[in-house]
């Protein structure tokens, strides 16, 4: 039978008055309660001043079990609700950074997945808060890795925290204002770019798949060759007509690449993912361009770029750091005392790394 309102705050009290302090969702959990429908309840209890709130528990505000509370509270028993795309290739090392650093704090972590369906990032938030969640670790299906405008809005319309992960939204758009944590993407395409015009290449091409990253890549790509005064390379075709299928797409960057090299001067370029890479240097080998002879190569994302049988030049994203330091940025709202003044927001850009092997023909390069 459900309780009215009254018969919910009376059990709310008494338990909290018995114990002195209680989590959130241990409390939902003993009163067979929602998380959602107990935290409006201790929201208005404690605007009655009947009991203290601090992020993910409740503390008697007076009386002998007051000394129970604990002057600050920890990350012990708080659950982290985290929404990715998938927990494989490139989030795999994001999801493990993210619950290593949770659980070394004492919290849990619960992983929703979107698999890029629409509407399912907001239904996955939905459940990850109504089993007890007290903070969100969010990476929203964006095309293009950043909101829309007027889109993602329910990103900021959570009551609990909000991280996001590997997005970020454009100055104006209510989500800029959230904590995030990415890796800097421009950043690396443009160390890339850098690295092969100090190995005296003129001309760099740029290869990318269309994705979230990508953006980001052609802006350092694009930034680099300008500071650096490069020769510009043509522009890919998958820049404009999309791709048909993934045999499409491999046999018009294939084409690209090799009149790049025969008819444009291009003598290296960056290519996103090294999956990508590794499937396309023995095809160019194939069609009489030598790999790092004729074509210098850096891979983007070093998922597998040193398995290769030519081991691949890549940049490298701290994807580990940036799920690590997600949490550790969600962790420190959730267990800042309320009360105290709300620290300013975050927005923290994680540095790929450089990794230098055989495919872009530097001397002394790890083979």
């Amino acid at each position: 039978m459900r309780l009215h309102v009254d018969q919910r705050h009376e059990r709310v009290l008494a338990l909290v008055r018995a114990r002195g302090s209680l989590r959130v969702a241990e409390l939902a959990k003993e009163l067979g309660m929602s998380a959602v429908t107990l935290r409006r309840d201790v929201e208005s209890l404690a605007a009655q001043g009947l009991v203290r709130r601090l992020h993910g528990a409740v503390v008697w505000p007076g009386g002998q079990r007051e000394d129970l509370a604990p002057t600050a509270p920890s990350a012990e028993g708080l659950v982290v609700g985290m929404v990715v795309p998938t927990t494989g290739y490139y989030y795999a090392d994001v999801v493990r950074g993210a619950r290593e650093t949770v659980e070394a704090a004492g919290a849990r972590l619960a992983v929703g997945l979107s698999r890029y369906l629409p509407d399912e990032d907001a239904a996955q938030v939905r459940r990850l808060l109504s089993t007890g969640a007290d903070g969100l670790l969010l990476t929203p299906s964006w095309e293009h890795g950043h909101a829309e405008p007027g889109a993602g809005l329910w990103t900021v319309a959570q009551e609990a925290p909000v991280v996001l992960v590997e997005r970020w939204a454009p100055l104006g758009h209510p989500a800029a204002a959230l904590d995030r944590v990415r890796s800097d993407h421009a950043h690396g395409a443009a160390e890339a770019v850098t690295h092969l015009a100090g190995l005296g290449h003129r001309a760099v091409a740029l290869a990318v798949q269309d994705s979230p990253t990508a953006p980001q890549l052609r802006a350092g790509y694009e930034a680099a060759v300008s500071a650096l005064g490069l020769d510009r390379a043509p522009d890919s075709p998958l820049d404009g007509e999309p791709p048909h299928s993934e045999t499409d797409r491999f046999e018009r960057t294939l084409e690209y690449l090799c009149e790049a090299v025969a008819r444009d001067g291009v003598t290296a370029a960056l290519v996103h993912s090294d999956a990508d890479a590794i499937v396309l240097i023995p095809r160019l080998q194939a069609r009489g361009v030598r790999v790092p002879e004729d074509l210098a190569v850096i891979a983007y994302d070093d998922e597998v770029a040193g398995l290769a049988d030519l081991p691949l030049t890549a940049v490298a994203p701290d994807k580990y750091e940036v799920g690590a330091a997600s949490a550790r940025l969600l962790l420190s709202r959730l267990t800042a005392p309320e009360g105290e003044t709300e620290p300013p927001r975050r927005h923290l850009d994680i540095l790929p790394a450089l990794r230098v092997r055989v495919s872009c023909g530097a001397r002394g390069a790890v083979s």
